[in-house]
């Protein structure tokens, strides 16, 4: 497992996980922590517990549909409730999404005293109307002083996208036009990270840490590593949490 370096407050802590680790079966070897992908439900429940044991909280799954839900945790709240962003001032539940490729940002208040997740595939990034998942996440979060941790993702050296990806982006945004590299006639290769970092600095988020758009981020290039569905189709997935200390 990953220890996201920033200045988190005291009494914050986050981690995101590898797929090292776990007792899941290739190609979910080891640490898939998805119910939905086709691996034994046994080993993905087993996986969930190896987790939760080690950080000390509760990870709460999501239903993630590449949306702009954000849910509110707490010591009730069931997995599978379908959003893809999670906000919480509750100590002893983890905010978490999973990912293979898509983006996960962990936030914090300055004081500490509300975290959150969110999952931001490049549908759930972009939005509607340059309004996305970052956007409404960082409304949940009430105002205050944040900072960000971003985690790994699909690198800029491997995610080709098309015209209208590009367009979702530059149409509201024109700044959004470095975050895209041509390759082919219709064809780009897409910094994700890059674009959740203009969106965050919008929104007056300074404190931007993790994913600098490298490779050792990417996910696709780091198969030891990270799951990827864009390499593999059939892939695991890893995740990232954020939690207060009860």
């Amino acid at each position: 497992m990953l220890t996201p370096d920033w200045p988190a407050p005291d009494g914050v802590h986050a981690i995101c996980t590898t797929r090292m680790g776990g007792v899941s079966d290739a190609p979910y070897d080891s640490l898939n922590l998805g119910d939905h992908v086709g691996d034994d439900p046994v080993h993905v429940a087993a996986n969930r517990v190896i987790l939760q044991e080690a950080i000390g909280a509760r990870p709460v799954f999501l239903t993630q549909v590449h949306g702009l839900q954000v849910v509110s945790l707490d010591a009730s709240t069931p997995d599978g409730t379908v959003a893809d962003a999670c906000v919480t001032d509750q100590s002893g539940v983890a905010c978490t999404v999973m990912v293979a490729d898509c983006l996960p940002v962990l936030f914090s208040t300055a004081d500490g005293h509300r975290v959150a997740a969110a999952h931001a595939g490049w549908r759930g990034l972009a939005g509607q109307g340059g309004i996305g998942i970052l956007e409404a996440t960082v409304k949940r979060m009430q105002g205050n002083e944040l900072l960000a941790w971003l985690g790994p993702c699909i690198g800029p050296q491997a995610f080709e996208v098309g015209d209208e990806v590009r367009a979702a982006f530059t149409t509201n945004e024109p700044l959004a036009a470095d975050c895209f590299k041509p390759l082919l006639p219709g064809k780009w290769l897409a910094d994700l990270a890059a674009l959740a970092r203009l969106r965050l600095r919008a929104l007056g988020v300074s404190q931007i840490h993790g994913n600098d758009s490298s490779p050792s981020w990417c996910t696709v290039g780091n198969a030891s590593c990270f799951f990827s569905y864009r390499r593999d189709r059939v892939a695991g997935r890893f995740c990232a949490s954020v939690w207060r200390e009860g």
